[in-house]
């Protein structure tokens, strides 16, 4: 007998087993594994592609290479330099932050925020204004560099 219950013990865990599996596919975990529309997708050309403007972030990257990076996010076109000390004017530091919002090169997909500290009296860092202007010349820099890599990359 024990023969017996054994095979129907098996027969509820693997029961067990389908029914749980397929609870989870009804969260969209994963597909069910029966129904004619689980196939394989391949994945798309564009999945192993940033996330934004290949010309916009490169020209970005180039830009702004006298500074220190520290983030780049290609899937969400986020990149952050960290604080850049000008040799000759060490008493002020710039950061730049930069947005890339459309994936195609375009003037609006560009955002650009530059933020200036000074050094105070007693020694510490203390935001200081910036001129205007700062961030649509770096907008504008970006964006010719942005242009002229993809003259090249069509004239091959």
């Amino acid at each position: 007998m024990p023969f017996v219950r054994g095979n129907r013990m098996r027969g509820l865990m693997i029961t067990a087993a389908a029914l749980s599996a397929l609870s989870l596919a009804a969260c969209g975990g994963m597909s069910m594994p029966f129904s004619k529309s689980s196939k394989v997708k391949a994945p798309s050309d564009n999945a192993a592609a940033i996330g934004v403007n290949g010309y916009l972030w490169r020209a970005t990257l180039d830009t702004l290479s006298f500074m220190p990076l520290q983030s780049a996010d290609p899937y969400g076109g986020v990149i952050i330099t960290d604080w850049y000390t000008n040799p000759e004017k060490p008493d002020e530091r710039f950061k730049c932050t930069v947005y890339i919002l459309d994936s195609r090169l375009r003037a609006d997909g560009l955002n650009v925020a530059v933020f200036r500290q000074s050094k105070g009296a007693d020694g510490n860092w203390v935001d200081a204004p910036h001129a205007g202007q700062t961030e649509t010349d770096l907008e504008n820099s970006i964006l010719t560099r942005a242009r002229q890599l993809r003259l090249s990359n069509i004239k091959g």
